[in-house]
């Protein structure tokens, strides 16, 4: 057996090496198994961001972890991510495993291809006491939000107008003058034009739209501005660039909340919830249910309406809601008998067609 120059053989060189790389690892070894369990332990919660994420923050995610050890991430995601949802689910790359949707872009999620979302098969008191309308086997309802119109109450008061409190008004230029602001998106914005035509709240669908252009086209011209993201009309109520402004609840409030002197008129508004949802496929799908087990606790939905001016699912959650607070949210029992729900599997039927005529109308 050769040897080197201090008369070891190969033997004991190799042996001595193999010893060392041991003793290494043994060193590395409890890092490297801390942080793949960490890694493990974390879900990645999509979410809208703006007031949701210090709300969710210290409702869901904060409080969560520490309950659990698992690692509750929020991540602020665009409107309604349906295509980004389709294409993790699809190449099996998850940089979410579960997500804040509306109940249209969950239904939307459900029903096309091969479905893109786990079933919830969550079983606890508190999702099973939350009414039907917010749930179903796929979605976990945690807030609703309200399409409404608000205005500014300094641009009638002093004045001799009294200010708007219908769609109609809205709609009615010579009697409430001022800047008007409506959404450039066909949904809300053709229900609101066939609610300021006369239609009922309850035979809104499905919609005319023949009817509800031609209620557009009269006012079409006189609109200041056409908006695309809540945020932008918080600031535009804040600032008074415009006088009335069709919006979410919770984009007036956070203007209300700054100091603005804009009030919300709630008759006939629209709503809709947003729920919890899983996607298909996600390792850490038993996670997920664990959290949405967490957060549909009533008094943990209490929580985010203190930085988040939208309703929460579960009745209870009112227990613990000052009253103050809760006249600003949609689910407050006194806003609960005018109004009517998005007719979201409508929608799904003549989104493609109804967005593509709707941005040929805007242009022409």
């Amino acid at each position: 057996m050769t040897q080197d120059k201090r008369g070891h053989s190969k033997l004991d060189l190799t042996r001595r090496r193999v010893l060392k790389i041991g003793a290494a690892a043994a060193v590395l070894a409890p890092t490297y198994w801390k942080q793949a369990s960490a890694q493990e332990k974390r879900i990645l919660i999509r979410d809208p961001g703006g007031p949701y994420a210090p709300g969710f923050k210290e409702a869901f995610y904060e409080p969560f972890t520490k309950a659990t050890g698992i690692e509750a991430v929020g991540l602020q995601g665009q409107h309604e991510p349906t295509s980004l949802i389709k294409g993790m689910v699809d190449t099996k790359t998850y940089t979410w495993d579960m997500a804040l949707l509306s109940k249209a872009a969950s239904h939307q999620l459900v029903t096309e291809g091969q479905g893109y979302l786990e079933k919830l098969n969550v079983k606890t008191k508190y999702l099973d006491s939350t009414p039907a309308e917010y749930k179903t086997d796929y979605f976990a309802g945690n807030n609703v939000f309200a399409t409404i119109f608000a205005y500014r109450t300094d641009a009638f008061e002093g004045k001799g107008i009294a200010p708007p409190k219908t769609w109609a008004d809205l709609f009615d230029l010579k009697k409430f003058p001022g800047r008007r602001c409506l959404r450039k998106h066909p949904f809300d914005t053709i229900e609101q034009a066939l609610l300021a035509d006369g239609v009922p709240l309850d035979k809104l669908y499905p919609l005319d739209f023949d009817r509800a252009y031609k209620k557009l086209n009269a006012v079409k011209k006189d609109i200041a501005v056409w908006w695309t993201g809540g945020a932008q009309t918080s600031q535009l109520l804040k600032t008074g660039e415009v006088d009335i402004c069709a919006t979410w609840n919770a984009r007036a409030q956070a203007a209300i909340d700054d100091g603005a002197k804009v009030k919300i008129v709630w008759d006939q508004h629209l709503w809709t919830p947003e729920g919890w949802n899983i996607l298909k496929g996600t390792p850490k799908a038993d996670m997920c249910r664990e959290f949405i087990k967490f957060a549909v606790d009533p008094a943990r939905q209490a929580v985010y309406t203190k930085h988040l001016g939208y309703g929460p699912t579960h009745p209870d959650a009112y227990k613990t809601i000052p009253a103050e607070r809760a006249k600003v949210l949609p689910t407050a029992p006194e806003y609960q008998k005018s109004r009517t729900e998005i007719d979201y599997e409508f929608w799904a039927k003549v989104k493609d067609k109804e967005v593509e005529r709707f941005n040929a109308w805007i242009l022409g």
